[in-house]
């Protein structure tokens, strides 16, 4: 990986170019011409083994990974794992996945809930956990009496559980939700040099917002033609006491 800003350099290590994690991160990877998904509907074939590194990055520096109900409904999403090298770093198992369902319609037989070495997490409301069913030994996070309250949600996840850094991996409506709540620190949109067109397999980033949310360029990679970008959400001035 080599740094384009805001100092060029060769060789950069990607642990080293994202361990400034902050609160929380948003990570995803689109195409050039702006979707989130492939032509099968999923992010696997976008970024290639580059992005896959810094995918693979990014979970090991982050406490916990959000993930939407809609992804993990899928069934291809599997438990978080690490690679040797990168555990080491860590010096930790790896971070849980925490699902954010409001309904609880999640299937609880996926290797996401059975097979994972740090047991996956449920963010939900308070409505929904009384109307439904957690398997036992799934850990739940209760924000909020009849929707999932985000800011509550992430309060919890720091203060009752311990994990201050946080990733989100998408989909589009929890990091819309996300951005619309001035929850997100960073995006971490990684380009890939492709163009799908429109159609079915076209996915946006991000849903409407009830406001622009400006940005700031931390930092430009770029490896195998995929450009890598930190932008920082620039927060409104603090209003005056």
């Amino acid at each position: 990986m080599r740094r384009l800003l805001p100092d060029p350099a060769g060789g950069v290590d990607p642990w080293d170019a994202y361990a400034d994690a902050p609160g929380l991160r948003v990570g995803m990877v689109m195409s050039a011409d702006g979707s989130v998904t492939d032509a099968d509907g999923w992010t696997d074939g976008l970024g290639g083994d580059a992005d896959f590194r810094v995918f693979r990055t990014l979970r090991a520096l982050a406490d916990a990974i959000l993930v939407g109900a809609s992804t993990a409904r899928t069934g291809r999403l599997g438990p978080a794992r690490l690679r040797p090298d990168l555990r080491e770093r860590r010096g930790a198992p790896p971070a849980p996945l925490a699902i954010v369902s409001r309904t609880l319609d999640l299937d609880w037989t996926l290797p996401l809930f059975t097979a994972a070495e740090t047991p996956t997490l449920v963010v939900t409301s308070s409505s929904a956990l009384a109307a439904g069913t957690v398997p036992g030994g799934v850990p739940v996070v209760a924000a909020g009496e009849d929707d999932v309250d985000l800011h509550t949600a992430v309060r919890l996840l720091r203060e009752e559980h311990g994990h201050e850094r946080l990733l989100c991996e998408g989909g589009p409506t929890l990091v819309t939700a996300l951005v619309r709540e001035g929850l997100a620190d960073e995006l971490c949109l990684n380009v890939a040099p492709a163009l799908l067109g429109g159609g079915p397999a076209h996915t946006r980033l991000l849903g409407p917002l009830a406001a622009e949310a400006p940005l700031d360029l931390a930092a430009l990679y770029e490896d195998e033609g995929v450009l890598f970008t930190r932008y920082r959400f620039r927060r409104p001035p603090a209003a005056p006491r």
